[in-house]
């Protein structure tokens, strides 16, 4: 295989370094997939390493099935018996094989959100916690970042009882475990917490593993958390050949637990790193990767880099300031008309980008008024659907008996007088005898309180659910989801009923059978437990197809790994992107400026970046001034469309700010008049007391860049964080060190270097 011919210098350098540790700086566009994919068939193919001594790890399904394909087309090779997968799938995968050292059996249940919910709901009910002072959400929360930072139930006790809060909170978390284990299941966390906790506890089977993979690669790997950091490090310490593949500059998940200094502290972490940079983009026009460039760069924390291209600057980005929410729904759908009748493009060109699923459902509305078809990604999930969760909390029962969260889902589905005052006894009396509720029901005579109707209809449920059980090994998944369905009356009960919306119940029953057949024809292990596991670590991007002849709307968030001939980004707005606690708070505004930069290089040929001057936010008009990563766009790379009384829309070189400039606002442009008077009161003050500061200031503004210390003669010392020319000043932001982040404008403020 000749690397050479097939990469550039940089790419090839990574592709062919397979040695010893190497970070990989990968910016956005950069071919980092190829890069990941080459090195893999050059490995086995050319350097004859056993495809099994390499470990390769991504965050999404689709991007291991993306991966897996590419291998496919390039060498000859079984690529499902291949170790590509995400952190998740491989740490279910060692699980499946020992997690009995930890007093589980291996056909483990996985709880998803909402069995999650269920159980934590179930813990507060048993410890007297008053959803109005602790509600579950909390507490979900707390657990799962504990997880991530891999602190135990028993050690966050520990480090609480004197807090009166976090120690209920810590009972919670004590009591959610103890269930999950009687239930011998598992939360999402716990997939690597408890493979990290195997490892620890058997450095047998760790050594085994880092025996078995000589050579990791991970992706994305700025989006680590702890978890995942350790479970990496204990693996590769064995022949620490360690092959890293980020951008720090697209880190975007620290709300939940990504830890930019992962890749920040690598060479620390890894002495000897060899450190490559990809820079070179494949995907976007020269403008808006230079738009892209100029956002980025305003952020302190991140690695030295670049993005550069060969492709042509294409137009600059295209600046909208909407009237309304409405006006800005509107002109979005305007240019896709637009651009499809004079560009010959299709729907599936377009992909509508917001920083909050809540700001979908404007454009919504409009689409479906202007014929355009749509899809959401990030709305509901196939797999949350209330008659999927019925069918797959059958097949995880079955496959499980020991799962009470999906046992009570199901006691009464279809109804078969079994109500919530008997599951509630069958669950006192289960938690008496301190075992699971099924054993319990298969001597439900010993039950107290029951009626012989309540006793009938239980048995009636065990026989059908051992019948199940018994035949689960021996017929397809497929098969057992139609036994189910035709057992339980399940179907039968939806096809007489009269509600319009059983009808697509329906229609979403016979979509799961075709998953359930696809999984069969596609698998290689074709168990119940194998099923479940694949449906139970996808994730809502993972749906996502590019085959579908429909716009695209999504958060930022979602829309990482993609890429789209034409993007808007809408709600550019202070107080929306970026939300009021970035603003508030330094490492949060440069998550935030992270996640602008990820959303601009979702563009391949067109960007827009629209706001609006007044929108409805929780049922009142509210007025932001535009997003100051608008203002962090090269004056020259972006264009305003203006729109005539006519409603006509029009463009002009200059970049478009609020109708009212006022230069010497220490927040943003604005067109709100309260805005206005207090900026106009702020900016006299700073004048009249300023003067003589200023008149003894011997720097001029090019002495102000990112990282300097300066003093302001009353928020003390602080390090500037960004400076953005306007049209006759400079906007600096500054982080002080007691008072902390502000916003000044250079010519008013009163500040000296240091």
């Amino acid at each position: 295989m000749d690397l050479k011919t097939l990469l550039n210098k940089e790419q090839y350098e990574a592709a062919t370094t397979i040695e010893g540790p190497v970070l990989v700086l990968a910016g956005a566009g950069s071919g980092k997939t190829r890069v990941l994919t080459y090195r893999i068939a050059h490995m086995v193919e050319d350097l004859n390493i056993p495809h099994y001594n390499i470990l390769a790890i991504t965050f999404t399904n689709k991007a291991a099935g993306e991966m897996k394909e590419r291998i496919k087309k390039l060498i000859d090779v079984n690529v499902d018996s291949m170790w590509v997968s995400t952190f998740h799938s491989c740490c279910v995968r060692i699980l499946r094989r020992e997690i009995d050292k930890l007093g589980y059996n291996k056909n483990f249940a996985i709880y998803d959100s909402s069995d999650q919910k269920t159980l934590v709901k179930e813990c507060m009910k048993e410890l007297n916690i008053n959803e109005k002072d602790i509600d579950e959400k909390e507490i979900i929360g707390k657990i799962g970042k504990q997880k991530d930072r891999l602190i135990s139930a028993e050690e966050y006790k520990k480090q609480n009882e004197n807090d009166f809060r976090k120690n209920k909170i810590a009972d919670a978390y004590l009591l959610y475990q103890k269930r999950l284990k009687n239930s011998n299941a598992l939360d999402f966390d716990d997939l690597i917490f408890k493979t990290v906790e195997l490892f620890k506890k058997n450095p047998d089977i760790l050594k085994f593993y880092q025996n078995k993979f000589k050579y990791i690669m991970v992706d994305e790997y700025q989006d680590t958390n702890k978890a995942q950091y350790e479970l990496i490090k204990m693996l590769a310490q064995g022949h620490k050949n360690l092959f890293v593949v980020g951008d720090d500059d697209q880190c975007i998940y620290q709300w939940r637990g990504a830890d930019i200094s992962n890749i920040l502290d690598f060479e620390k972490d890894y002495p000897n790193t060899k450190v490559i940079k990809l820079e070179q983009n494949y995907r976007s026009k020269s403008n808006i990767l230079n738009a892209a460039n100029g956002v980025i760069k305003n952020n302190a924390q991140r690695k030295s880099k670049v993005l550069r291209t060969e492709n042509p600057p294409g137009e600059k980005i295209k600046i909208y300031r909407a009237f309304s929410d409405i006006d800005e729904g509107n002109f979005v759908v305007k240019q896709i008309k637009e651009l499809m009748e004079k560009e010959d493009m299709d729907f599936k060109d377009f992909a509508i980008l917001y920083r909050t699923n809540a700001q979908s459902r404007i454009f919504e509305d409009i689409f479906m008024k202007r014929s355009i078809p749509y899809r959401i990604i990030g709305g509901q999930k196939f797999y949350d659907r209330k008659e999927i969760k019925d069918i797959i909390a059958y097949l995880k029962f079955i496959n499980n008996l020991q799962d009470d969260i999906s046992l009570k889902r199901i006691i009464n589905v279809p109804k078969r007088a079994i109500g919530a005052a008997t599951v509630s006894k069958i669950q006192e009396f289960a938690s008496y005898m301190d075992e699971c509720m099924y054993s319990i029901l298969l001597e439900v005579e010993n039950i107290p309180g029951l009626t012989a109707r309540n006793i009938a209809s239980i048995n009636k449920f065990t026989s059908l659910i051992n019948s199940f059980n018994r035949t689960k090994d021996n017929v397809s998944v497929s098969k057992l989801i139609e036994e189910i369905l035709e057992s339980t009356g399940y179907l039968k009960q939806l096809k007489e009923s009269k509600n319009i919306e059983d009808m697509s119940r329906i229609e979403n029953i016979k979509e799961l059978v075709s998953a359930a057949v696809e999984f069969e024809s596609t698998s290689e292990d074709q168990s119940l437990s194998a099923f479940l596991e694949k449906i139970a670590l996808v994730s809502d991007i993972d749906n996502y197809t590019e085959d579908a002849d429909t716009a695209v709307l999504m958060t930022i968030h979602s829309a990482k790994g993609l890429e789209f001939p034409v993007v808007f980004m809408v709600g550019m707005e202070n107080g929306i992107f970026p939300g009021t606690r970035s603003m508030e708070n330094f490492s949060e505004m440069e998550e935030s400026r992270r996640l602008c930069y990820v959303g601009i290089t979702r563009a391949k040929e067109k960007l827009y970046m629209t706001s609006a001057q007044s929108r409805m936010v929780f049922g009142r008009s509210v007025s932001y001034s535009e997003s100051d990563f608008i203002n962090e766009v090269s004056m020259n790379l972006r264009e305003s469309i203006h729109q005539n009384k006519n409603g006509a829309m029009k463009n002009t070189n200059k970049s478009y700010v609020s109708s009212n400039l006022n230069s010497h606002s220490l927040s943003s442009f604005s067109n709100n008049k309260a805005e206005k008077k207090i900026n106009s009161i702020l900016s006299q003050q700073y004048s009249n007391s300023n003067n003589d500061s200023n008149d003894k200031r011997k720097f001029d503004s090019n002495e102000i860049t990112i990282g300097r210390k300066v003093r302001h003669e009353k928020f003390g010392v602080g390090t500037v964080v960004s400076a953005i020319k306007t049209y006759d000043d400079v906007k600096i932001t500054i982080a002080f060190d007691n008072m902390g982040i502000k916003q000044l404008m250079f010519s008013v403020a009163p500040i000296e270097l240091l």
